[in-house]
């Protein structure tokens, strides 16, 4: 069974790298998927005497794994720079669990971990969408709730939501320690104008 996963391995491996031959030789360029299929098939004829049964397949799948842009319904384009930078963006396994554990296998916000049941998952603290790169520097521990909050309201707003809850309940518990420290960080985000849109009251 071993040897029959490895042979289907490796012959998918020889089909990836002929459709990414095919698309390094053209960079830059927005190609449909059938002229790209049309030369993948007839290169991997030519190197194996074998067909390639499902070359769509395999451009969807680089796309997804970031090798290659989708600019619309079946057409694709290599973009050297932004390949590079798709590799760099995303968590290798190692990264995950050290990250983990640097964090104590819990959410950094609200402290809850695997024990209290919560799902953890590693998050980007600069975005990748504004080009946060994957380094142990740049990821955090998040539990999929805050990891939800933070992609719907971007982690700035929810961390000011966070210390308005807190000092709102600091106030009806009459803790002024916790008061005081809560209004020198909301103070913080009024001076910095960070969040205006979300008000508060002292």
């Amino acid at each position: 069974m071993s040897k029959i996963n490895h042979k289907s391995t490796e012959k998918s491996n020889i089909q990836l790298d002929i459709i990414k031959e095919y698309f390094e030789m053209n960079p830059d360029v927005e190609i449909s998927t059938k002229d790209a299929v049309d030369w993948v098939i007839s290169t991997y004829r030519e190197r194996t005497g074998k067909i390639f049964r499902d070359p769509d397949r395999g451009i969807r799948s680089l796309y997804q794994k970031g090798f290659l842009q989708k600019i619309a319904k079946g057409v694709y384009k290599y973009d050297p720079k932004y390949a590079i930078n798709k590799r760099q963006e995303d968590f290798t396994s190692a990264q995950k669990n050290e990250i983990l554990k640097r964090d104590g296998y819990k959410c950094v916000i609200c402290g809850l971990g695997r024990e209290n049941g919560a799902e953890l998952h590693v998050d980007h603290i600069k975005p990748k969408d504004i080009g946060g790169l994957a380094t142990i520097e740049n990821g955090q521990t998040l539990c999929s709730q805050h990891n939800f909050l933070k992609k719907n309201l971007k982690q700035t707003e929810t961390g000011k939501k966070m210390f308005i809850r807190l000092y709102e309940l600091s106030k009806r518990e009459e803790n002024q320690e916790l008061q005081a420290f809560c209004l020198e960080i909301l103070q913080t985000f009024e001076n910095f104008n960070i969040n205006g849109h979300i008000e508060w009251e002292r």
